[in-house]
């Protein structure tokens, strides 16, 4: 998917996000930020939360890597052990 074209009013020069979209248009492009952001995971690796952290601040802007690992689980997209010490990737690139 052209992820630059679809989410061309959320993404920076680099890329990054750079704001949350509302609820609006049924939250369809929180979805696609989401599978965007899930897009950078590698499969088949084992991250830390800091690790998690790291990732999600390279690709955003507005500092809220919590919200969007948050957003992430409960979108399925990432998975994690029950106490967070590690989180993984559900999704093929």
């Amino acid at each position: 998917m052209n992820y630059a074209e679809e989410l061309k009013s959320y993404l920076d020069e680099q890329g990054r996000v750079k704001e949350w979209p509302s609820k609006r248009n049924k939250g369809k492009f929180q979805k696609l930020v989401l599978e965007y952001l899930a897009s950078k995971f590698e499969v088949d690796t084992v991250y830390t939360e800091k690790e998690v952290n790291i990732l999600l601040n390279q690709h955003h802007t507005f500092g809220d890597p919590a919200m969007l690992r948050r957003e992430l689980f409960e979108a399925g997209l990432i998975d994690r052990k029950r106490d967070g010490s590690a989180y993984w990737c559900n999704v093929q690139n």
